[in-house]
């Protein structure tokens, strides 16, 4: 195989590595949350009046006794230590799609000089780290460090261990020293708490007595990328921005079809029964694995779980992936579209809503069309996704994400509602004026007498849509790999109890008139349809005449984050969060900040690598191979042999042209005259990006030109194709 050395020799690496054996399987009953402070355990060594009062909060949402702290902190000591756990962490999750954590040993000094294990109530509930050093969107000045942790009874402690030791970990919410969120845990609990304000009205409405509290859940599947970390560290593009800044396309991508729910590699899932491990031992419900689309492409996906929950257990999912990646020798990629030419990765959140005494509120059941419960709850979705789309679209909008949406791999940027066949003819009823049926499930015989009749669903899926029903509940399509599902299911929430609100409202008035429960329901409903209808739309969303249609509909087609993140500035969301009580105006306006700086800091770092890239690797390796050619040229007309001149004069033109556009692009990075965060996002998508895609193309034309044994960068095919 030709190639440059260390192409060659990270080839050698990966071919010759010896394989980590996969570990002997154990039962799940055994691995299963033995790494997790669970009710049982809580059960188990606290006492009586205790445990009764720190399950009320977890189950009920009531306020922590704070006067059960310091016997919860002995006894989630005790069992840490037991576990080798000679440090905790308060775990929080700051405004950077990341987690953080600070560790605090348990060692207290006694006065004479001996040392105690010790961990009191005071420390379990609060904690201090610095709050100026993470962003914040101008809450907080440099000069201004404080912050706070707070502990997050309802999502469980647990025990991260690795090769170097364990860890207490204790989920928690960051809050400043004035109390403003600065964290992502905290407006997903206050949207949670609105949500169930309204849903509760709503429900009691419906003639229920008996309503548990209601809560959102979230099931995420989690899709990424696996390449050698040989190739990974000879890629300075890989290492910094996540993502592959030059690259000609493999001669083979995926157009054969055929790595999508393939045969996983020993290696990878080596790897997978190894992540898997982890995760069960920390209570995380994975259910499904699989080859994705693109080479090099893999999926992991759990069972349904609270959102608060689930949120923090997909934090420590994409931490366990990528720490368990370098131990296999891989790098996880988690960039939304990694590779050029293939398909990108996202994080398709699933999301419900219910409680234990009305069960699943998105549950249609066999006939939906008598189910007055879930087409309130359905109608309410249809509605908040109508009135507050943009605001979906916002919370999904970052630099790596903008590669992704919009092509044929991924949801459009305008957001939509998929509700299949079976509802979009309920709700077309509803908007008619009366409700005469629902079309049931179907049988489908196969034609093979081995095989039994299966039954089919009453509608299909729609794979282009943003925001699709998928049976009992909606799947919003658009998130990215790398986010955080926090700020999504903030918005949905949101959203939701807004809308609930106003049919709360509605109902109210129309039963106030004397309408029955039954008319004051269908009244309401066609309300929703007649003002809110032109979302739904059950078609091919990644076609022009979709892209047609949803312009006069008056549907927003916001393509990049520049265009998307103002949205959080508008007046209605600003008011939607306030009056609600997730986020204050100035809460929601260090978002924007905070959101807006990482785009321009994201495409500033990709611009600089691209000019660093091109300057000091392609340049230098397009000019060698020029000097060779044109030398060979030289001698081999000396003996009397014409070679042609046509590569040499055409590697010169990219040469040229690709510092050219080097030099523009340069030049427009000096370019700091900005008047808000506004105008410079809008600078770096129209003018930055469109330099770098110019800068990139000359210089994956020059891979395909230059002898492969000067080419300084490892391969698509190399990096998707070699494991």
């Amino acid at each position: 195989m030709s190639g440059n050395e260390s192409r060659l020799q990270a080839i050698y690496q990966i071919t010759n590595r010896d394989p980590i054996p996969a570990k002997p399987p154990k039962r799940l009953e055994e691995l299963w949350a033995t790494d997790v402070f669970t009710i049982g355990k809580m059960q188990e060594s606290l006492p009586k009046e205790v445990f009764k009062s720190l399950k009320k909060t977890i189950q009920t949402g009531e306020k922590l006794d704070i006067s059960v702290a310091d016997v919860v902190a002995v006894a989630m000591k005790d069992w840490a230590i037991s576990k080798g756990a000679l440090y905790y962490a308060h775990v929080f999750y700051p405004l950077t799609n990341a987690t953080a954590e600070k560790h605090d040993g348990f060692i207290s000094v006694q006065s004479d000089g001996s040392v105690i294990s010790e961990f009191s109530g005071k420390v379990l509930v609060q904690g201090e780290p610095d709050g100026s050093s993470f962003p914040n969107g101008g809450i907080r000045s440099t000069f201004e460090a404080r912050g706070y942790t707070a502990w997050d009874v309802t999502s469980p402690a647990y025990v991260m261990e690795t090769d170097n030791g364990s860890t207490l970990c204790i989920p928690t919410v960051f809050v400043s020293w004035t109390g403003e969120a600065l964290d992502k845990k905290t407006p997903l609990l206050r949207s949670n708490a609105a949500m169930n304000k309204a849903a509760t009205r709503v429900l009691k409405l419906l003639g229920h007595q008996n309503v548990a509290p209601v809560n959102s859940s979230c099931g995420a599947e989690q899709e990424y990328f696996l390449i050698d970390a040989n190739f990974a560290n000879s890629r300075p593009d890989i290492l910094l921005a996540g993502r592959t800044l030059f690259g000609k396309a493999s001669v083979k991508g995926q157009q054969f079809d055929d790595h999508y729910f393939g045969a996983i590699p020993e290696r990878v899932q080596v790897f997978m029964q190894d992540v898997e491990e982890k995760l069960y031992k920390l209570g995380i419900p994975a259910k499904t694995r699989h080859n994705e689309v693109a080479p090099g492409q893999f999926e992991i996906a759990p069972f349904f779980e609270a959102a608060n929950v689930a949120t923090d257990h997909q934090q420590l999912l994409m931490t366990v992936l990528r720490n368990t990646a370098k131990k296999h020798g891989f790098v996880c990629l988690f960039h939304e579209k990694p590779f050029k030419g293939i398909n990108g990765s996202g994080k398709h959140v699933n999301w419900s809503v219910g409680n234990a005494t009305q069960g699943n509120l998105l549950d249609p059941g066999d006939t939906p069309h008598t189910n007055a419960q879930f087409l309130v709850f359905c109608g309410a979705v249809i509605r908040g996704v109508h009135k507050y789309g943009p605001l979906l679209r916002a919370v999904v909008a970052t630099a790596s994400n903008d590669h992704r949406l919009g092509a044929n791999e991924a949801p459009p940027a305008i957001i939509s509602v998929y509700l299949g066949s079976q509802l979009e003819d309920v709700f077309e009823q509803i908007s008619r004026g009366a409700i005469t049926g629902s079309k049931g499930k179907g049988a489908m015989n196969i034609g093979v007498d081995t095989l039994p009749v299966l039954p089919t669903d009453p509608g299909d899926r729609n794979r282009t849509s943003p925001f699709a029903f998928t049976g009992n509940r909606f799947e919003f399509r658009a998130v990215g790999s790398g986010q955080s599902v926090a700020g999504p299911l903030v918005a949905m929430n949101t959203a939701l109890a807004d809308s609930l609100n106003w049919i709360g409202d509605k109902l109210e008035a129309e039963l106030g008139k004397g309408a029955d429960l039954n008319q004051a329901i269908q009244i309401v409903l066609k309300e929703v349809m007649d003002e809110h209808g032109a979302v739904v739309f059950n078609g091919n969303g990644y076609s022009e005449e979709w892209h047609q249609l949803a312009a006069e509909r008056g549907l927003a087609n916001l393509k990049t984050t520049a265009d998307a993140l103002p949205v959080l500035k508008e007046t209605y969301i600003e008011n939607l969060f306030s009056e609600l009580g997730v986020l204050s105006p100035v809460e929601l306006a260090s978002r924007y900040e905070t959101y807006a700086e990482q785009y321009i800091l994201s495409l500033e770092v990709e611009a600089k690598l691209v000019i660093n890239m091109a300057k000091t690797m392609i340049y230098p390796a397009a000019v060698r191979y020029l000097a060779d050619l044109g030398n060979t040229i030289l001698s081999l007309k000396e003996i009397g042999m014409d070679l042609e001149t046509e590569t040499l004069e055409k590697v010169s033109a990219l040469v040229k042209s690709m510092m050219e556009k080097v030099g523009k692009l340069s030049a427009a990075l000096e370019n700091h005259d900005f008047a808000n965060s506004e105008e410079h996002m809008r600078y770096l998508a129209q003018i930055v990006r469109p330099l770098m895609d110019e800068v990139r193309d000359y210089g994956d034309s020059l891979e395909g030109e230059i002898a492969d044994d000067l080419w300084p960068l490892p391969t698509y095919q190399e990096m998707l194709f070699i494991k």
